[in-house]
């Protein structure tokens, strides 16, 4: 077992396989929606430090969120772009480490940094006359270096596990990028204690998030309805609405790749779905925020005028 454990240097990830006419297609797509992506995150990232009006929590934290899709994206992408190119590529052990790492520590922090922006919401509409001394800008700063440091060190503990595993036999993935469920399918050691940690972690990284995200909604709803007001009401929810609909695409997108059993799933679909959340949600997310966002337009048109 120690030969097969120092032999395995490199994966071999498949990507598509496909005509090459096809995939030099997906090549020029992708690169659209990574330089899509890049420009719409770093637009929001460069608005929310420069304009003033924008110092608020609520945009403090869409900024965070905007980090992290980068990350994300950058993490996944570029090494698509040579599987594409080459119809399938290899990655070194290593490499294919760090690929998981900076693939679950972004989903993790994004996980709780919603968690944070619902309470942010809450606080907004349930307690506005207290907003300003709860949502103070170093208790925002503090929350988020939280989200932070808690997403990147609980996925190292189960990703140093997972590396210690023992790969043997054909080491190709028939994947886009290096994922939990493709890597412990070609382990041969016992991956029991890993399936473990990863349904103990899963309780303080999902199913409290949702818990607070779906209590939090629940009170911003029933307060908002009791607004007399339908301008009052429209302008509650308002606030809200792009928030609400990223959650729901987030969320949406990783059940459809690790809640909803994919046994009957062909290779490509569920290679299609794994691209809903590593591509699609970062390059969706600075639309929504700008789009049904009249401060960003605002703070977009100021920048142009200048």
């Amino acid at each position: 077992q120690e030969n097969n454990l120092t032999a395995v240097t490199e994966f071999f990830l498949l990507g598509f396989q496909s005509s090459q006419c096809l995939r030099i297609f997906l090549f020029c797509l992708f690169l659209v929606v990574y330089c899509g992506t890049i420009c719409g995150n770093l637009l929001i990232i460069t608005l929310v430090s420069t304009s003033k009006d924008l110092h608020t929590p609520m945009y403090f934290f869409i900024s965070q969120l905007s980090i992290s899709d980068i990350l994300m994206i950058t993490n996944i992408v570029p090494n698509l772009f040579h599987m594409l190119l080459n119809n399938g590529g290899t990655i070194t052990f290593i490499g294919c480490m760090t690929q998981l790492y900076f693939l679950c520590a972004p989903v993790v922090f994004e996980c709780l940094l919603l968690t944070v922006m619902s309470y942010d919401r809450y606080v907004a509409i349930c307690n506005p006359l207290r907003y300003t001394s709860i949502m103070t800008s170093g208790h925002c700063v503090i929350l988020s270096i939280i989200c932070w440091l808690f997403g990147f060190s609980i996925v190292l503990t189960y990703v140093i596990k997972i590396a210690k595993l023992i790969f043997c036999g054909p080491v190709i993935i028939d994947h886009l990028f290096c994922d939990i469920v493709p890597l412990l399918e070609l382990s041969c050691s016992d991956t029991f204690i890993v399936h473990l940690e990863i349904s103990i972690i899963s309780i303080p990284v999902v199913f409290i998030p949702t818990t607070v995200i779906v209590v939090s909604y629940t009170c911003i709803v029933s307060a908002v309805l009791r607004i007399p007001s339908s301008i009052g009401r429209y302008k509650a929810f308002s606030t809200c609405s792009s928030h609400l609909i990223v959650v729901s695409i987030f969320y949406w997108t990783l059940c459809c790749v690790y809640v909803v059993p994919t046994k009957g799933l062909t290779l490509t679909i569920s290679k299609i779905l794994s691209l809903l959340y590593t591509v699609l949600t970062p390059l969706v997310n600075p639309i929504i925020y700008s789009l049904r966002n009249k401060d960003i337009r605002k703070a977009i048109q100021k920048k142009l005028h200048k």
